[in-house]
């Protein structure tokens, strides 16, 4: 889609401090629109300075909320919690997120661009999965014109899994494979996911449309890619279930992180990170890991800290 300058045009994005909602946030800015943001830690360094308005959750006070929508022409919403922690569940993720969507429309927004997740279900045993379902209908239910996009896994320097993964190939020369590593992951690039949020900004319609690259990997085919491209031989070892599991939660315990919940590995072993539909987004994993082989996985980066201000343990951790 052609840039073009909207400068009458004020776009909230939620999250626009953080991961893929400030890759948003830049396009949106280039294209000419003012930006604000709807964030949980307004205390967070601002890379955009006063190009963009920092405002704090206000989930409580739904009037005040709205307040902080007023004027505003698009929501972009990319509010969600990973896993339940402390007063964050999924059950308050859907409530907030439906606050959130109420006070869009009390305030004249008029089209809500959604960031779900590939695969979402009403029936799923998954919370994960059937809050993101129920936010879908709380979307299409809403009056406002949407665009709802679904990632399967986004990739890039900031992100968690790709990052994690490939921590962990650097740092240890045996890897434990849940299963038998066959199970699909089909992942989409941060800078594309953010051109389609841009793009959905400047989209009329009402759409659903899967956010997923141009290749498909097994679990087990990820992992031998991330060792091929960074040059590190990794021996593998398929695990029972249970016992990786454990493995995960013993890491998490050394990291002060958490690795994989209990449902990402349902999620991921039920080929829920996959969708078989067009690509939406161009840049191939295989191809970024190359060009990125020297930063990637250099550092383990933890949910927990960059969600929750809680230091990781990173010292000390074997190098083999």
């Amino acid at each position: 889609m052609a840039e073009s300058i909207h400068t009458a045009d004020t776009i909230v994005v939620t999250g626009a401090l953080s991961y893929t909602g400030r890759y948003a946030t830049q396009l949106l800015l280039g294209r000419g629109y003012k930006v604000r943001t709807l964030t949980n830690h307004p205390e967070r360094a601002n890379p955009f300075g006063d190009q963009v308005q920092v405002l704090s959750y206000n989930f409580d006070h739904p009037d005040r909320l709205a307040q902080d929508l007023h004027g505003a022409s698009t929501l972009i919403n990319t509010y969600w919690v990973r896993f339940p922690r402390g007063k964050s569940s999924f059950d308050t993720a859907v409530q907030n997120t439906k606050t959130l969507i109420a006070a869009a429309r009390t305030a004249g927004v008029k089209r809500i661009v959604h960031v779900s997740i590939a695969n979402p279900s009403l029936q799923s045993l998954l919370a994960y999965y059937k809050g993101k379902a129920l936010l879908e209908q709380a979307v299409v239910e809403s009056g406002l014109d949407y665009a709802i996009l679904r990632p399967t896994v986004i990739f890039g320097l900031e992100d968690i899994l790709i990052n994690n993964l490939t921590w962990f190939v650097r740092h240890f020369p045996l890897f434990g494979i849940p299963g038998d590593g066959r199970y699909r992951i089909r992942p989409i690039y941060v800078g594309d996911m953010a051109q389609l949020m841009a793009d959905a900004v400047e989209q009329k319609a009402s759409t659903v449309l899967d956010a997923v690259g141009p290749e498909t990997f097994t679990f087990e085919q990820l992992v031998r890619l991330i060792g091929a491209k960074i040059d590190r031989p990794i021996r593998m070892l398929h695990l029972p279930v249970p016992l990786a599991y454990a493995f995960t939660r013993l890491t998490g315990w050394l990291v002060r992180d958490v690795v994989l919940t209990q449902e990402e590995y349902m999620g991921l072993m039920g080929d829920l990170l996959v969708s078989d539909g067009p690509s939406s987004g161009k840049t191939r994993l295989s191809q970024w890991l190359a060009e990125n082989r020297e930063n990637v996985g250099r550092h383990y980066v933890s949910e927990v800290e960059r969600h929750y201000a809680m230091p990781s343990l990173r010292k000390g951790l074997p190098t083999v």
